[in-house]
């Protein structure tokens, strides 16, 4: 594993990394070609210096062997309705076995993210359909963030976040 210089998520960005956001999940393979896929949610370590990001096993199958290749991965984060958006950089990646609760967080990541989209006019079958995954085949991917950068439209988008 490469050694990697940590971001430490504080109170307010791990509040909102676990929120009703989208999370969408990058990698990329040897040639740089990237893929992504939408993640199920995200968990957030106590001290806030690693980040787990679920995703649905059967559609994540490029992202995973990227991952085991090189480690790199980005994430980003976004509120629907604000735009304002994070992404989150880190090197480390690993796919781990599900903990006790995760299946709680991503019922709980459901249900933020399903009342966030109401807020700007979709309806919760909307958000069943947007998360739909078979929660038996849920991955865990956990990674350091080594960098973090604002990236909301605007004039302060590509911005790097400072902790």
């Amino acid at each position: 594993m490469p050694s990697v210089t940590e971001f430490r998520l504080d109170a307010e960005l791990a509040g909102f990394v676990t929120g009703g956001v989208t999370v969408i999940a990058a990698s990329r393979d040897a040639g740089n070609c990237p893929n992504l896929v939408r993640a199920r949610g995200c968990r957030v370590s106590p001290d806030g210096r690693r980040v787990t990001v679920f995703l649905d096993g059967p559609q994540s199958t490029s992202l995973l062997a990227d991952w085991r290749a090189n480690g790199r991965v980005a994430v980003v984060f976004t509120r629907p309705s604000t735009h304002r958006s994070v992404q989150l950089k880190g090197r480390d990646a690993a796919i781990e076995p599900l903990a006790e609760g995760d299946h709680a967080i991503v019922a709980r990541y459901r249900d933020l993210l399903a009342e966030e989209l109401a807020t700007i006019g979709y309806g919760h079958g909307f958000t069943a359909a947007l998360l739909a995954a078979d929660h038996d085949a849920l991955v865990a991917l956990s990674f350091t963030p080594e960098a973090a950068f604002s990236q909301t439209p605007g004039p302060g988008a590509g911005a790097p976040l400072t902790r």
